[in-house]
């Protein structure tokens, strides 16, 4: 049996948060890490001690090994808990933890090792008689062997990162000449995520379901699955929506795939919490992709499920416990499903948001869920995942574990940098979502890009927007001076904006005051949440009008804080309206910045490998000399 007491999380926001509520249940005291941009972080508060790793750049402090080590030491920590992400499934952390004398409470470092690079995972399934996707796996990585190997295998064909998952580095192509750029493209962006341009190839299977499963093992050789995931409604391959059980697998199916990952996992020695998974076919054969040697994101909507607490689990275990049930004591209750709140624009390429949250408040209820390592004041940083919460709910049916779902997100409070939430309501309330049919194609089909358009600002959006904005006038000034005449007060003009659409609108003192909705005024700014729908208006009652060329100037802006890896253009060049300029990387993803219109570049202000700030003057183009 190992012991220890203390707990250091080398992980920040939620989940070193929902870590260390329960370590604290269970009698621990906890020590989080932090970063200069997370000081202020509530998982640094409501830890027993808190202790600085570095500046804000992730190789800097949370990806810093002998930093969190030596905040290990410093403190006095004798146990690890990496949480999801960052260090928690590398093997050199995990083998440096055993090698100072620490508890990780994790998988063993060559379970990890095993499972961390996808081919030769891949191998070792085949091996192991677990099905696998049709593909390849080997040493020659050089991009006309990679090619060859995707026609043989026959498209469309998945090009992903053999050193890491979440998305990053991975490239759907469907046609003949994508074949090139989304090997080159996969690469560099697998090199910038996780320090390997290692790929595999495997052959897409189309209208598939992502499906995994949670498996448990201890040191004692017992190894149990707690049911599967739906994880099919995914963006860029990143997961969307999750939910438990899924609507595609019955009991025997279950069992089936629960045995093969059960297979999996011994076949590598596992030990603590892991998940393996697998695309399932319309057909019900399943293969297996990957297996995550650590806690999942989504892991809450299988505790709402089975009732238990697998980071509970996963402490037990590092202590040299038996696994607290057998597989025929496993019990699954009703329906969860959970979704991930970003600050992200989906109506503008789903870009990530920065900034501060002005206002932040949780939905509750029963049945409801929410994981945030959130507060009032807290900016959106650009150095790292734009996740704001989970946002979790369970039912005794999959339409009741819906419903409260959509309300949760309806009663959620947060403005400040723009957020997916009218978006998730949509998905949720899809036809094919409610009727359990969504697929890994789910949002391509039915919310493509282009034709994701936000909704409309309503009427009500904007007499509100202009009545909250004169009563919070009214508040500060003398009301009697508002709208003053020498016969009968007058209605006051009020002038608001959104984007190039500006409206006046008169508001009079006898007016009924406004409907109490959430909304934040900043300077010029109001942020009005209505229906579900936040919209950010400008107030230009005292402004100059906008010119006629507002948004026109020729200006190509970065979209966020990011680094420039890659420029695309030179001044003198000709470039056609939706020709990429500019390559951005931001929050580990790469991001094409396109011509807004046929130009000619007059500057070009950045090169590569630079630091930039949002709003950043990238490109400058002359608007009337279109291309040749």
């Amino acid at each position: 049996m190992s012991s220890f007491s203390k707990i250091l999380v080398a992980n920040r926001g939620e989940i070193a948060w929902r870590v260390m509520r329960t370590a604290k249940a269970m009698g621990y005291r906890t020590v989080a890490v932090y970063s200069d941009a997370d000081k202020d972080a509530p998982h640094v508060a409501v830890a027993d001690e808190a202790i600085r790793i570095g500046p804000p750049p992730v190789g800097e402090s949370y990806l810093d090994i002998d930093r969190i080590l030596d905040a290990a030491r410093q403190t006095g920590a004798d146990a690890i808990h990496p949480g999801y992400g960052f260090l928690s499934e590398n093997e050199r952390f995990g083998a440096a933890c055993e090698q100072m004398g620490l508890v990780f409470i994790g998988p063993p470092a060559d379970a990890i090792a095993a499972m961390g690079n996808k081919a030769a995972a891949k191998r070792r399934m085949i091996e192991a008689g677990v099905p696998c996707v049709p593909g390849y796996q080997g040493a020659d990585q050089g991009d006309a062997a990679l090619e060859h190997e995707a026609r043989k295998i026959g498209l469309p064909v998945m090009v992903k990162a053999a050193a890491g998952g979440g998305g990053r580095g991975m490239r759907l192509v469907e046609r003949e000449e994508q074949l090139g750029e989304a090997i080159r493209t996969a690469r560099t962006e697998a090199e910038s995520a996780f320090g390997s341009g290692e790929l595999i190839l495997e052959k897409a299977v189309v209208d598939g379901r992502h499906v995994e499963i949670q498996v448990f093992a201890d040191s004692h050789g017992n190894v149990l699955h707690l049911g599967e995931r739906d994880c099919s409604v995914q963006r860029r391959h990143q997961k969307v929506i999750e939910e438990a059980p899924s609507p595609a697998v019955d009991a025997s199916l279950r069992e089936r795939m629960g045995a093969a990952a059960v297979a999996a996992a011994r076949a590598v020695g596992y030990r603590g919490a892991g998940t393996v998974e697998f695309l399932l076919g319309s057909d019900g054969a399943f293969y297996f992709l990957e297996m995550n040697t650590r806690l999942q994101v989504e892991h809450p909507v299988t505790e709402a499920i089975t009732g238990l607490d697998l980071v509970e689990w996963q402490i037990r275990v590092a202590r040299g416990e038996v696994l607290p049930l057998s597989q025929a004591e496993v019990r699954l209750d009703g329906h969860a499903i959970e979704v991930r709140l970003y600050a992200e624009d989906p109506y503008a390429g789903f870009l990530p948001q920065t900034g501060r949250v002005d206002v932040w408040r949780p939905a509750g209820g029963p049945g409801v869920r929410v994981d945030h390592g959130m507060a009032e004041g807290l900016a959106i940083s650009p150095f790292y995942d734009p996740m704001i919460a989970k946002v979790i709910a369970h039912g005794a049916t999959r339409e009741e574990a819906r419903t409260r779902l959509i309300r949760a997100l309806r009663e959620t409070v947060v403005l400040g940098p723009t957020t997916n939430r009218h978006f998730l309501i949509r998905l949720l309330e899809h036809p094919a979502f409610a009727a359990g049919q969504a697929t890994t194609a789910f949002i391509g089909r039915y919310f493509p890009g282009e034709a994701l358009t936000p909704p409309e600002v309503s009427d009500r959006h904007w007499r509100l927007a202009a009545s909250l904005l004169w009563h919070e006038a009214a508040k500060r000034y003398p009301p009697a001076f508002r709208g003053w005449r020498n016969s009968n007060p007058e209605p006051t003009p009020v002038r608001l904006a959104v984007g190039n659409t500006e409206r006046i609108l008169a508001i009079a003192a006898s007016d009924p005051a406004p409907p109490t909705v959430p909304f934040h005024v900043d300077g010029h700014q109001i942020i009005v949440d209505l229906d579900a729908h936040t919209v950010r208006f400008e107030d230009r009652t005292y402004m100059p009008p906008a010119s006629a060329s507002a948004g026109g100037d020729g200006k190509l802006r970065a979209p966020m804080d990011g680094r420039i890896v890659a420029v695309k253009v030179a001044p003198g060049e000709a470039v056609a309206k939706g020709q990429t300029l500019i390559v951005l990387e931001a929050m580990k993803i790469q991001h094409q910045l396109k011509a807004p219109l046929d130009a000619r570049v007059e500057s070009v202000s950045v090169q590569e490998g630079q630091q930039v700030g949002n709003r950043t003057v990238l490109v400058t183009m002359a608007a009337d000399a279109p291309a040749a």
